[in-house]
């Protein structure tokens, strides 16, 4: 069969990497991502999704990759950062052959690029991807892999959010407290089934009535997707797509604390300050959702996957996030900006380490003798 793969760069100041992908023949259209691999290979999600223009999904793709660099160098999984955005309506376009496609352009980039489960992206895709390349993580335990990320990084929102709950208000318990849940995906329903049974009273709204009908069973109530963003409650809990905490919604918030899966919340910079102008508790997005790359990262582990090292590497998250909000409180600046100040600092000082390194390498034939 002849490989109709289309493969240019796109030149982006302050990326390693960032390349197009189109397939005629299965309807590829696809942007890889490779932000920064000083501390390791670039690993991130799969995403498909319905943009409008290729403008939109390099945005997206851009601030999701710097968004893993960041997440990694936190969580110190020895991994840099990078991502990958298909762009098509997943109900129409999705089929074995575009993700055959996609395989055969992250195999073309040499394991510069390792990719993972995403939004409408499942493990059972990525087991179509897997047979056009061998770069891939989070495949089924069966196949050697760690399996869905997803319930491991609602496991670390949860954890992360009866932190701030404790930061906040003296006490981690999530009995009597409101939780506002924005998409009830995989990980928004499995951090409202854990928070419903600590005895939190959780609030849901999805653009798919389904999967919130479906929670209503659990004990969760509905709620539109207006309400979500502006009912009082004491946390707003985002868990659909990023760029939601913007100059229109910030205001509106009736929350005490932003504590969610979702990545890249904030639309700017900037509106880390709004949060905390607003003294509206913010636990940095890539900090307390780290788990599901956690736990995709122990199947680098010289003795492969290992759950109960996952889980423990995941249970630091509350630590890292009080870190942050003690950094946030002396220096008297947004969390947000706290955890990226670290996140810099973790991938500038592992460059200079390896720079240093290198220029210590005696030319060849000199020095070294003894």
């Amino acid at each position: 069969m002849t490989d109709t793969l289309q493969i240019s760069d796109i030149p982006v100041p302050g990326y390693e990497r960032v390349v197009r992908g189109v397939d005629p023949k299965s309807g590829l259209r696809a942007i890889v991502a490779v932000h920064d691999t000083t501390l390791g290979p670039s690993l991130g999600g799969l995403r498909m999704w319905p943009y409008a223009t290729e403008d939109e999904a390099l945005f997206d793709v851009k601030r999701l990759s710097r968004g893993m660099t960041f997440k990694s160098a936190v969580a110190h999984t020895g991994l840099g950062g990078g991502k990958a955005v298909i762009l098509g309506d997943p109900k129409q376009h999705k089929s074995e052959a575009l993700y055959l496609a996609m395989g055969r352009f992250v195999d073309a980039l040499g394991g510069k690029y390792i990719t993972a489960e995403d939004v409408n992206t499942s493990v059972a895709d990525l087991e179509i991807v897997r047979r056009a390349t061998k770069h891939v993580v989070g495949l089924e335990r069966k196949d050697g892999g760690s399996g869905n990320p997803s319930p491991y990084t609602a496991y670390g929102v949860f954890l992360g959010l009866r932190a701030a709950l404790k930061w906040r208000f003296g006490s981690d318990g999530c009995k009597g407290r409101t939780v506002a849940i924005q998409g009830a995906g995989a990980v928004g329903s499995a951090l409202a089934r854990r928070l419903v049974e600590a005895g939190a009273r959780v609030h849901a709204a999805d653009k798919n009535q389904d999967r919130v009908a479906w929670l209503q069973g659990l004990g969760v109530l509905p709620a539109t997707e207006h309400e979500i963003l502006t009912m009082p409650c004491d946390v707003f809990a985002p868990c659909a797509l990023g760029a939601v905490l913007d100059d229109q919604t910030i205001p509106n918030l009736q929350a005490k604390i932003v504590a969610g899966g979702a990545n890249n919340l904030l639309l700017e910079p900037r509106h880390g300050k709004l949060l905390a102008d607003r003294d509206i508790l913010y636990a940095p997005d890539y900090v307390i959702n780290a788990g599901g790359i956690i736990n995709v990262s122990v199947e680098f582990h010289p003795g492969g996957y290992d759950e109960k090292v996952a889980l423990a590497k995941i249970e630091r998250i509350p630590q890292a996030l009080e870190e942050l909000w003690t950094i946030s409180k002396q220096e008297r600046i947004p969390p947000s900006d706290a955890a990226d100040r670290l996140a810099e600092r973790i991938v500038a000082d592992a460059r200079g380490a390896k720079k240093a390194a290198s220029c210590s390498v005696p030319p060849k034939g000199k020095g070294g003798g003894g």
